[in-house]
């Protein structure tokens, strides 16, 4: 038995922080005293491992299972455990920790369908370049009931409390829904738009990581956007892209037709769903 090197560690740990004796730690310690003197006779495998540093070095993103089947086909005889132990020790074990974001910890349900105006939101970013390189964002919000574009704000960038800014200028025009569809980007998941969120009594529905269909709805206008403005402009600045994508967000509610709408603007069908019965009759 071969003493493991963390045991090892706080065995030697143990003495130097207590102050006792190699008997008394491998006491406490649950550790034969035998295989802290054991010395391996294993062979170093000395040319085994250089082959093992030589293709981790030359394809950096292979691991170990890939590492054991190209060792194989050199006419290596070695197993999974074998080569799975010296790439440990050789230290060329990569690091696939990933960064921690905050995402929606709620369980999955189907989400309801909107049966009126102003009653679920969704929202998301759309990114274009200036003619001279230089990257944008886009902020979109739409209404999922009757397709309207709430909101089509360029921007250098954004953060959460840009996104708050945003939305507080559209609740003064139209107020705000219950409901706002997003997904787990940081701008949505920053303690500022959390904060706006809370007092504004808005709950922010975020999709599950991963999952773009979760808010098809803002995808495919999306997909408008892109088809009938961006690839169609060469934005100067950003009071350019400003202008462009107002005069867009203006034809798309009030004269573009919506095939889900029965070929009605999203205008023209929030006139329609709004008008009480018999008015029209007046």
């Amino acid at each position: 038995m071969v003493i493991p090197s963390d045991r090892r560690r706080w065995i030697e740990w143990a003495r130097e922080a207590f102050a006792v004796s190699e008997r008394r730690a491998c006491g406490v310690g649950a550790v034969s005293r035998a295989t802290l003197r054991y010395v391996s006779l294993r062979a170093p495998q000395d040319a085994l491992r250089q082959r093992m540093r030589e293709i981790a070095h030359a394809r950096v993103s292979y691991g170990y299972r890939r590492i054991e089947v190209l060792l194989r086909r050199e006419g290596w005889v070695v197993n999974h455990k074998r080569v799975r132990r010296l790439y440990r020790e050789e230290g060329l074990t990569q690091k696939t920790k990933r960064p921690r974001r905050r995402k929606c910890a709620v369980v999955r349900v189907a989400r309801p369908t909107p049966s009126a105006p102003n009653e679920r939101w969704a929202m998301d970013f759309i990114h274009d370049t200036f003619a001279d390189g230089l990257s944008f964002r886009v902020l979109s919000v739409i209404d999922l009931y009757t397709r309207e574009c709430v909101a089509l704000v360029p921007r250098l960038r954004f953060r959460g409390e840009d996104v708050a800014a945003c939305l507080s200028a559209v609740q003064q025009q139209r107020g705000l829904p219950p409901v706002i569809q997003a997904d787990n980007g940081t701008e949505f998941t920053s303690r500022a738009f959390d904060h706006w969120a809370y007092w504004n009594a808005v709950r922010i529905d975020f999709s599950r990581p991963g999952n773009p269909t979760d808010n098809a709805g803002v995808e495919s206008f999306h997909n408008a956007v892109r088809r009938e403005c961006l690839t169609l402009h060469h934005f100067l600045h950003i009071t350019d892209a400003e202008r462009i994508l107002d005069n867009y967000r203006q034809e798309y509610n009030n004269f573009r037709p919506h095939s889900s709408l029965q070929d009605l603007s999203p205008a023209q069908f929030r006139a329609a769903v709004t008008t009480p019965p018999g008015s029209l009759l007046v």
